[in-house]
C-alpha cells in the first residue's frame, strides 16, 4: 500500500512455499522460503539445501542440482556461496 491518495497500491505476493520432505519421519510439509538455507560450493557435492523438519526437528541436507537452485534462489531462499580454497 502506498498511502498516498490517489495513488494505486501495489499487491503483495503471495509468499512462495517449497515441498519438502524429512527423510528421518517420512514427513511431508510446505516451508517458506525463510525455512530454508542453499549452499553453493565448486561441484554438486558441496551444493546443496537443509532445513529443520518441523514435525521431528531433525537437521535435513538435501543435494540441490541446477534446476533446484533456480528455484530457491528465485524464491527467495538465503544463499551461502561457498569459496574453494584452491
Amino acid at each position: 500500500m502506498s498511502g498516498l491518495p490517489g495513488v494505486p497500491s501495489q499487491p503483495r505476493p503471495a509468499p512462495v512455499l517449497f515441498t519438502a520432505a524429512c527423510p528421518d519421519c517420512r514427513a511431508r510439509f510446505e516451508l517458506s522460503a525463510g525455512s530454508l538455507r542453499l549452499a553453493i560450493g565448486a561441484s554438486p557435492r558441496t551444493t546443496f539445501y537443509s532445513f529443520t523438519c518441523p514435525e521431528c526437528e531433525a537437521a535435513v541436507r538435501k543435494p540441490a542440482g541446477e534446476r533446484i537452485v533456480e528455484l530457491l534462489t528465485g524464491g527467495g531462499v538465503r544463499t551461502l556461496r561457498l569459496h574453494s580454497t584452491v
